[in-house]
């Protein structure tokens, strides 16, 4: 159980442990993926395109959740920062040309293989609680980056040399999750969470459908009755 103390030394050292407990769990889920070169070209079109599903629409709408959560001025200041450069830079407007150069533009069945998952962690995000917002969206972009790679290569199993995406996120992602970690730790001394707390939720959610991600849904009885929907 993490412990809810309040004082600024215990809240570093707590924040610290939960760090250590996030990288952990994101190697563990990192480590559970398939071998790009055991897959077939089709298996990495999916993945790429229900990433892509994912991101594209969604990461802004996450981080702002998480803006709209938090009440200390160091977090509002760091999530602002990684707000105003996804809009500046258009990272969608990136990821789409990523999956558009591997020829892996999400389709309606993609979107339905993660939307359960994704209504999830959107609801989760949606309770606009500080503390655990914070945590995963530190979580995610921590996991992004040590994504890139992989996606890179399944991108390149298809033929395709943009890379855009994966080497700026390769690289940014380390200073937005740093970032997002001291905001963690300016949250929890502004408003401790409960002992009870189960800080770790939104981790469990999104991890979910990152497996969701990778591993596809086919086996959901509700996207049998879509294909059969889409087919008539």
């Amino acid at each position: 159980m993490i412990s809810g103390a309040s004082t600024p030394t215990s809240n570093r050292l707590q924040g610290q442990s939960i760090q250590q407990q996030v990288d952990r769990a994101t190697d563990e889920l990192l480590d559970s993926f398939p071998d790009p070169e055991q897959l077939s070209t089709d298996e990495r079109r999916g993945i790429i395109a229900r990433y892509t599903a994912v991101l594209e629409g969604n990461f802004i709408y996450w981080m702002t959740a998480t803006y709209l959560s938090v009440g200390s001025e160091e977090a509002r200041s760091k999530i602002l920062d990684n707000l105003r450069e996804e809009v500046r830079d258009c990272h969608p407007g990136m990821m789409r040309r990523f999956a558009m150069a591997a020829h892996a533009a999400p389709t309606d069945l993609d979107a339905l293989d993660i939307y359960r998952d994704l209504t999830s962690v959107r609801l989760f995000l949606g309770r606009l609680s500080a503390v655990p917002n914070v945590l995963t969206m530190a979580f995610f972009e921590g996991f992004i980056q040590k994504f890139m790679p992989y996606l890179a290569e399944l991108a390149a199993g298809r033929g395709s040399v943009e890379r855009e995406y994966t080497d700026v996120h390769g690289v940014c992602d380390v200073t937005h999750t740093e970032e997002l970690f001291r905001a963690l730790a300016a949250e929890m001394a502004l408003n401790s969470p409960e002992p009870a707390a189960d800080l770790f939720e939104g981790i469990h959610l999104l991890s979910a459908l990152i497996r969701t991600i990778v591993h596809g849904a086919e086996a959901r009885t509700d996207r049998g009755v879509y294909t059969r929907l889409v087919a008539s």
